[in-house]
Parts: C-alpha cells; structure tokens; sequence
C-alpha cells in the first residue's frame, strides 16, 4: 500500500478494549455479551484516536468457537455491543485454532491484511495495540508500530520488541497521539 493510504489503530479485543478473564496467569476471553466488560476508559481513549482522523479497527483471534467452547452467534452479538458502544469503523475476527492452519489467526497477519485492503489502509503507517505476544508478532508482519499492554502474563514473549509497554488503553493512545505529526 502506498504512503498515501489511511492510517489506522488496530486493536485487540480481550485485553484491550474488554478485560479479560484471567485464570493461573493466562487471559480468557468472556464466553457471553453478558459477561463482557468494556473498559471504562475505553470510549474516551477512541473517541481521541477518531478526532485525529485515526480508523480503529478491531482484530481478535476466537479460537473457542473453533474449539467448540463458543457459539460464533454469541461472537457476533459481543461485536455488535462494541460496535454500538465503541467508536469502531470495522471488526474482524478469526474463528479459527492454531491446527486450522489459517491466514487470519494472530500471529499471522491476515486480519490486518483484510482491513488494509477493506479501508485503503497503510499498514506501515499504521499501529497496532494488544496485549499478548500473538497481537504484537501479527502487527509487526503486517509492519505496524506495536503496542504492549503489559498484564505480566505467564506466557511467551513477542519475537521481537513492541514499540512501546504500557498499562492501559489510555497510556497507547496518549503514546500513539504524541507521533502524530501536530494538526493531523
């Protein structure tokens, strides 16, 4: 895509927009849009994002559907609350477990591949924030600066560096707002 196309912030779901639910150190995600809890701060963070002229969109790995623990119904009603409630211009979502051997399941960059392609969007120009390593080696093969909400998960590290660790949504968007050039 060339230095022309849109820029954008790509986000995780559980993690980032909605807490997770976190059992011995690895993070869940809610089973039901009942059980799904948005960040509070998350509406004021995007709505920064979005007067800077930003596209937020959100791409999320959901194996338990592939694993038979998840509807993709109960999916698709969650999405259908945080494009309701969240300023949000698209969500992708990959159903798929690793053994499916799919383009769209983060680590690989196929849902931020999709997006680009959907919205005109320069993915190098472009950022990711996420908050496992899954999230930050997808956003660095589609060639996105990456974010690390850092929740100190008992889990693998990114194959290389995120840009940034921080603790919060509001933390990456205030990072994400100071290397915008000013009058963006």
């Amino acid at each position: 895509m060339s230095a022309a196309g849109r820029q954008a912030v790509f986000l995780d779901r559980d993690g980032v927009l909605v807490k997770p639910v976190v059992r011995h150190g690895r993070p869940y995600p809610p089973s039901s849009p009942e059980e799904m809890e948005i960040f509070p701060e998350a509406p004021a963070a995007l709505e920064k994002l979005k007067q800077q002229g930003l596209l937020l969109v959100v791409v999320t790995n959901q194996p338990d559907v592939a694993r038979g623990a998840q509807t993709a119904e109960a999916v698709a009603r969650m999405h259908q609350r945080l494009a309701r409630e969240l300023p949000l211009d698209d969500i992708l979502v990959c159903l798929h477990d690793d053994a499916d051997g799919c383009r769209c399941r983060k680590p690989k960059p196929g849902l931020i591949e999709e997006a680009a392609r959907r919205h005109g969007i320069d993915a190098t120009r472009s950022f990711l924030i996420g908050d496992r390593w899954r999230d930050i080696d997808a956003g660095h093969a589609a060639g996105c600066t990456c974010l690390l909400i850092d929740y100190g998960y008992r889990e693998r590290a990114p194959s290389r560096p995120p840009a940034a660790r921080v603790r919060s949504l509001e933390q990456a968007v205030e990072w994400i707002l100071a290397q915008l050039p000013r009058g963006v």
